[in-house]
């Protein structure tokens, strides 16, 4: 079986280029336009795997990130997060620091524009560390 990924990006270009690298390499994958999309298919999917944009409508990665934090969502705290913005990962880490007081748990960062081949990757490494790969 197929490692299933969740993207959420409210960029339809990013989510399309994003899933066409994904699915030829043999990835199942879900997508959503914003946060609160993206928990609800979080809930539904229980992807292996989500790559979340930090900027975007309703509910942004950040407040994804806090929300997953929350005990109501513990069992849905072992998924592995790859963020992937055009915001510097070191200005992100600083806002969410300073907005939550928390650190910025995630498995890995990916900068804008996308380097398919880096993505593929990172993406690679998390799932061969659940045995997914």
């Amino acid at each position: 079986m197929s490692a299933k990924i969740l993207v959420v990006d409210d960029d339809p270009d990013v989510l399309e280029a994003i899933g066409i690298v994904l699915e030829a390499n043999g990835y199942a994958v879900t997508t959503a336009r914003d946060g609160v999309d993206g928990l609800a298919k979080l809930k539904e999917e229980k992807p292996d795997l989500m790559i979340l944009d930090l900027l975007m409508p309703r509910l942004d990665g950040f407040g994804v990130c806090k929300e997953l934090k929350d005990p109501r969502w513990a069992k849905y705290g072992h998924i592995p997060i790859i963020i992937l913005s055009s915001v510097r990962e070191e200005a992100s880490r600083r806002r969410y620091e300073l907005e939550t007081g928390l650190q910025l748990d995630v498995d890995d960062y990916v900068e804008k524009p996308i380097e398919h081949t880096i993505l593929l990757e990172r993406v690679e490494k998390i799932l061969k560390k659940l045995g997914k790969v």
